[in-house]
């Protein structure tokens, strides 16, 4: 199983960036996948992830209206489109699935069955 991650950027305060996670090895229609983001000198950060369903949980509070989870059946991808972006969002973006079911693992554990993750995606944003 490999993911790669990718569209990740510069871009100022206010601008817009899309993320992707393209897949191969696995199906993810079938699963659930998540985003997730490190900043420089922080932990990992759940961010948000989306069902076999697609129904999507968002993680983190700070993103609610401005990131959208998505996901391309046809084209094995998930996306994060990252919308009015700040500088607190500058970090390190990492998808992630596995092969644990098909309903997003809860809040309080949302690291649950990630056991396939790519490589990151680096998006700075600058004020």
């Amino acid at each position: 199983v490999q993911l790669q991650a990718s569209g990740g950027g510069l871009v100022q305060a206010g601008g817009s960036l899309r993320l992707s996670c393209a897949a191969s090895g696995i199906t993810l229609r079938y699963y659930y996948t998540a985003w997730f983001r490190q900043a420089p000198g922080k932990g990992r950060e759940a961010v948000a992830c989306i069902a076999s369903s697609q129904a999507s949980t968002i993680y983190t509070d700070s993103i609610k209206g401005r990131f959208t989870i998505s996901r391309d059946n046809a084209k094995n991808t998930v996306y994060l489109q990252m919308n009015s972006l700040k500088p607190e969002d500058a970090a390190v973006y990492f998808c992630a699935t596995g092969e644990y079911g098909s309903s997003c693992p809860d809040p309080r554990n949302p690291n649950y069955g990630m056991d396939y993750w790519g490589k990151g995606t680096l998006v700075t944003v600058s004020s």
